[in-house]
């Protein structure tokens, strides 16, 4: 879709000033620019009607802009609270939104709406954050915005007295880790594991030989045998 033209009715952050035509997307000129008032379409008719109203718009802007430096250096230095539920690594619950900044900011007596908050990034942890507040499309005033889990929580924060998350507490190193004084010793080399032998499976025992009966030798004689009268004359011969 081709770009649209359009004439700015005040200064716009990273687009251009008052009186500039500008080219932009047609999306953001119909849901942003021109339901807002910043803009106008850049046809004939409205070019003449800017170039006829110049005088004044610029009069009526210089008027608001001195406005809000009068009231950024009220705001100087303001901080809020905004108590939130999270874990114990300081992660929230949710998130923080501009809305929610606005109405703290609201509250400590300075009225703005959640339009002129600029958040950088999604708030979604514990501890101080700086935002940008539009006063005007010219003037900005920064407002820390302290998210905590208790008021007391909050002020311990402002002071710097707050202990870092459980997330940075455990990325130090344990005591025991530390090294000691003394020169350290000179590194081991780890052992490889030794492979474990496999078992010899135990030889089967040999199956008992018989012998021949006449191979065995006649040690024994029988007890209690009287020799016969043939063995007495062989012992006398």
């Amino acid at each position: 879709m081709s770009a649209m033209e359009v004439i700015l009715l005040e200064r716009v952050e990273k687009l251009g000033q008052m009186g500039e035509v500008v080219r932009v997307k047609p999306g953001y000129a119909r849901n942003f620019l021109l339901p807002q008032k910043k803009a106008l379409r850049a046809t004939a008719e409205n070019k003449e009607r800017f170039e006829k109203q110049r005088a004044q718009l610029e009069a009526v802007n210089l008027k608001l802009k001195g406005e809000a430096e009068a009231v950024a250096k009220k705001m100087d230095n303001v901080s809020v609270v905004l108590v939130r539920q999270a874990g114990e690594t300081g992660q929230l619950y949710g998130s923080v939104t501009a809305r929610d900044i606005a109405d703290a900011v609201t509250a400590a007596g300075f009225t703005v709406d959640h339009r002129q908050i600029r958040i950088d990034r999604p708030i979604k942890t514990l501890g101080l954050v700086q935002t940008r507040v539009m006063l005007h499309p010219e003037v900005a005033v920064t407002v820390t915005v302290n998210v905590a889990k208790s008021e007391e929580e909050a002020e311990r924060q402002a002071k710097g007295d707050e202990p870092p998350a459980a997330e940075e507490i455990f990325e130090a190193p344990p005591p025991a880790a530390e090294a000691a004084p003394e020169a350290a010793a000179e590194p081991v080399a780890e052992e490889k594991p030794k492979k474990a032998k496999k078992a010899k499976p135990a030889a089967e025992p040999a199956a008992p030989v018989d012998l021949p009966v006449a191979d065995k030798p006649n040690t024994k004689r029988s007890k209690g045998k009287k020799k016969s009268r043939d063995e007495y004359e062989d012992d006398e011969d």
